[in-house]
């Protein structure tokens, strides 16, 4: 028995598509297998942007109605040192990652940035990737670093044009970091 389609022309016969229903089942498997296995991280930034934008939300509406909620934080306390004085060139707020040197979260020689700066040997947590500003910009984040000067050094997969990434020197305080949102200030 053939397939056929009636119109008022005549009957146009249908092609037969073998194992349909196989082929649309394994292309689904695939891609949730790319999407929520291999590439969960946008799926969870994106969550985590929500939250973080919900938060703020809530903390200006108890600050208006003057309920002040305060976490404690622990900030290990480094001997002052004098810092050059910077002149702040711009602000923005951006969404803010964090990664260290490993080879699965960077490329085959994940100590060295884009720049060539090697932060491995440097030992300092004071390098970011960030696509949107020049290399060498100095940055501060003061909502959650105060006064640390960090410096692009960096860059991240094209998709993050606006996102900053922080490099730590653990994949454990990478992963304690998340997913944030803060405002940068760009140094002059």
């Amino acid at each position: 028995m053939k397939n056929i389609i009636s119109n008022t022309e005549g009957s146009i016969p249908l092609p037969k598509i073998k194992n349909l229903g196989k082929k649309i089942i394994t292309f689904l498997l695939v891609a949730l297998v790319f999407q929520f296995i291999l590439f969960p991280m946008p799926a969870l930034a994106d969550e985590a942007v929500k939250k973080a934008e919900a938060a703020k939300n809530q903390e200006a509406e108890n600050i208006s109605l003057n309920i002040i909620k305060t976490e404690e934080l622990v900030i290990p306390v480094l001997p002052e040192k004098k810092t050059p004085k910077y002149k702040v060139v711009r602000t923005s707020t951006h969404t803010m990652t964090a990664y260290n040197s490993e080879a699965a979260q960077t490329d085959d020689s994940p100590c060295i940035t884009a720049n060539g700066f090697n932060v491995c040997e440097h030992g300092v947590e004071d390098t970011i990737a960030a696509n949107f500003l020049k290399m060498g910009t100095k940055v501060r984040i003061p909502d959650l670093f105060g006064d640390r000067v960090f410096v692009v050094r960096d860059r991240m997969n094209a998709r993050h044009a606006n996102r900053v990434d922080v490099w730590f020197k653990e994949r454990s305080a990478a992963m304690k970091f998340g997913v944030k949102v803060a405002k940068i200030e760009v140094l002059e």
